[in-house]
């Protein structure tokens, strides 16, 4: 089978030949169907976030079960999964305290190889996934099974994007009626963040973004306001938003330091930061210890503190009312041997999504 492999940081990616490892008891064999394009995986490109080489990028995928091993329950060939990054195994102390993003057989599940090069070598898999690529053997802690009509591109962006974004409203923040939201970084994730503001009942939402077309998306898409950071101080167009107190919330979905302290800096006394970006490890953030102390809450989000498999239902519940566009998200359809391509155009601001099919 095909798949699409990282060998050096910085380097072209290539499409191999690939075997794929034998099936775990605990395993599910999945075709991918489709598999979107998220920065974390071009972290990984460009060495922002280290990971082990070679590897097999991806990390958000919707397939068809073709196989599965002795030990799997509730999977059966023909089923229709979405994979995600973020295992829900159900039992540790994690997943039965409501946490289940956090769920202690993260680490495990994440280090399993992915496939052997033709001369026998172990190829990682991004996330323990690696979607992209033809099939994938995937532990069943790390596939959500779903039944729904949409296209096969628009429910591989509940494995990422659209779960961080929406389960940061709904799940991190708790996004209250009449409330006013300011986002920082309208990509997937961003404008995944400004739809689950509109839903929540946000009064105002900010979209912030140095891209024009991305702002015109975010307005599309229900923003009430949109910020060129570039030409405006956004934290001034912010308070100046909302009564020159500041954003109730505000999600910071770029992952630098800078952004960091820029919604730190626009959201009101007593409000809610909200941090969703991958910033690199380096990347160190400094607060003032007062500002802390005025009531102000900073809060770190993992996948959208997501429930995956209550939330994928719910999310899938809301695009197929009408409440969220998934399409919308869709910028580029693409094939494997692409990818080199759909990075550079998210670097140059060029796309929301880019989803391989």
């Amino acid at each position: 089978m095909r798949a699409v492999v990282l060998t050096a940081v910085g380097a072209p990616l290539e499409v191999w030949e690939v075997t794929p490892r034998a099936l775990g008891p605990t395993e599910a064999r999945v075709q991918v169907r489709a598999a979107g394009v998220c920065r974390s995986d071009l972290h990984r490109v460009s060495g922002a976030i280290p990971a082990p080489l070679p590897m097999i990028l991806g990390h958000e995928a919707c397939g068809r079960v073709l196989e599965v091993g002795p030990e799997v329950a509730g999977l059966r060939p023909g089923d229709r999964v979405v994979s995600t990054p973020s295992p829900e195994c159900g039992s540790c102390w994690y997943c039965v305290h409501g946490q289940p993003n956090l769920c202690e057989r993260t680490a495990e599940l994440r280090a399993r190889h992915g496939a052997r090069a033709s001369d026998g070598t172990p190829i990682h898999a991004m996330a323990g996934l690696g979607t992209f690529r033809e099939e994938m053997n995937v532990d069943q802690a790390m596939l959500v099974k779903v039944e729904s009509e949409l296209p096969d591109e628009q429910l591989a962006l509940l494995g990422c994007g659209v779960t961080t974004g929406l389960g940061a409203v709904f799940n991190t923040a708790q996004v209250e009626p009449g409330s006013i939201v300011a986002v920082l970084g309208c990509g997937g994730v961003g404008l995944a963040c400004v739809q689950g503001a509109v839903i929540a009942g946000a009064a105002r939402i900010v979209a912030v973004d140095p891209v024009e077309s991305k702002r015109e998306m975010a307005l599309a898409l229900g923003a009430s306001d949109a910020v060129d950071p570039q030409g405006t101080d956004a934290v001034e167009a912010v308070r100046s938003l909302s009564g020159g107190r500041g954003a109730d919330y505000a999600f910071e979905v770029v992952g630098s330091a800078a952004t960091i302290l820029q919604a730190r800096a626009m959201t009101r006394r007593g409000g809610t930061t909200v941090l969703i970006g991958a910033a690199p490890r380096s990347e160190l953030v400094t607060f003032s210890a007062w500002d802390l102390h005025t009531e102000g809450r900073i809060v770190g989000c993992s996948n959208g503190s997501a429930h995956v498999r209550r939330d994928f239902a719910r999310f899938i519940a809301l695009a197929e009312a009408g409440r969220l566009d998934l399409g919308a998200l869709v910028t580029r359809r693409i094939g494997l041997e692409d990818l080199g391509a759909a990075f550079a155009a998210m670097e140059a601001g060029e796309v929301v999504r880019s989803v391989v099919v």
